[in-house]
């Protein structure tokens, strides 16, 4: 799917990608890939900058650890991240549930 297809969605999407504890960039990739079933399969190039972005808003808190000899930027969620989690989820099943509620089978109005 591309990253067009989830503007709006992608913050709410990367801070569940780190609900479960801190990843480095490769691993928050692998998270939405395997969390999706493979569907969103997203460029480096759309996730590293949206990181930053969550970074910059405080969202995020990323620091450098190394392992096996190589240096990877760490992402964890911020009390405010957790909070915006929280919203981004209750905004979404509202939204989904009125999209599902328009797109879902008609029902025909029952007629004596």
């Amino acid at each position: 799917m591309s990253a067009q297809a989830l503007k709006g969605h992608l913050d709410g999407m990367l801070l569940a990608a780190l609900d479960d504890g801190p990843r480095h960039g490769y691993a928050v990739m692998e998270a939405l890939r395997v969390g999706s079933g493979g569907r969103f399969d997203l460029p480096t190039g759309t996730i590293y900058p949206a990181l930053r972005r969550l970074e910059r808003a405080g969202f995020v808190h990323a620091t450098w650890s190394e392992e096996g000899g190589r240096r990877r930027r760490v992402y964890e969620l911020t009390p405010s991240g957790r909070r915006m989690l929280d919203a981004e989820r209750h905004a979404w099943r509202e939204f989904s549930a009125a999209v599902t509620a328009l797109l879902g089978p008609h029902q025909r109005p029952v007629t004596p």
